[in-house]
Order: structure tokens, then sequence, then C-alpha cells
């Protein structure tokens, strides 16, 4: 099972894994970083460091953040570059993470990372162009 590393600005990260619990059930092999205002590059690091102690990294580690560029990506991705079996994603949604704890024990760390880029889109979805195709579809109005 792939081990995942969610981090973010502020306590996003601890919320948005229980809320994917609370759908998908309690899961194994992950590890949650906050980063707080004060906080620096150092803090990051040893809250890294302090993660991966308590995962199993054997099949690959993915480091799941919010935003591309931001500190936990920069940390994330000192962590990870140059590594066959870690990679950082960034973009994290709730569709995207429970997509991930669907996926995570069957696909490899590459492919996990394709499913997430795609469950990603597919998660933008408008209510005005969604409700204008489902009519089209059926020729009539569902209202």
């Amino acid at each position: 099972m792939i081990a995942l590393i969610i981090a973010t600005h502020g306590a996003f990260s601890r919320e948005i894994v229980k809320s994917a619990e609370m759908i998908f059930g309690k899961q194994e092999n992950v590890a949650t970083v906050t980063f707080s205002p004060g906080e620096g590059p150092d803090d990051l690091k040893r809250k890294y460091e302090e993660a991966l102690h308590g995962l199993d990294v054997r099949d690959g580690l993915l480091f799941m953040v919010d935003l591309f560029g931001g500190s936990p990506f920069n940390a994330a991705s000192n962590f990870a570059a140059g590594k066959e079996n870690m990679d950082v994603i960034t973009g994290l949604s709730l569709p995207m993470l429970i997509e991930c704890f669907s996926k995570r024990d069957s696909l490899n760390l590459e492919a996990l990372v394709d499913e997430m880029s795609q469950t990603a889109v597919e998660g933008v979805k408008s209510l005005n162009k969604t409700l204008g195709e489902a009519e089209n579809d059926s020729g009539e109005d569902d209202f």
C-alpha cells in the first residue's frame, strides 16, 4: 500500500483526511502535516521527517499537497526529487483523496498519480453546464 503524507497550509490536511475517512473509512499508512503561520522550511522538513518515521514506504510514498510552489510543496519536493518511488501531487481535493484511498493498494505510484490527476480534472463541475448536458441528452427539461 502506497504511503501518504497529506500536507497543507493550516489544518486543512487534518480536516480533509477526517472528511475522506467519514466517507471511505479509517485509513492506515497516512500522515498529515500542517504548515502554520510563523513556521518555515525547517519546520516542514522536521514535520516530514517525523511523519516518515510512522509510515511503511516500501510500496512508495505520495505527498499530496494543496498548492504548486507553496511551502508544503517545496519542502516535499526536496524529499521526493530524484527518488524513484516518491512523488508529489498538488491540487488536493476531497474527490482526489477518496479516489487515492480506493486505489493506493492496487496501483503503483506512477499509475496512482495518473489516476489522481484525472480525478482532479473530473472533480470540477459546473451545475449549469451539467444540467445543460443532461437536458440535451434527454431532450426534456428536468424541472
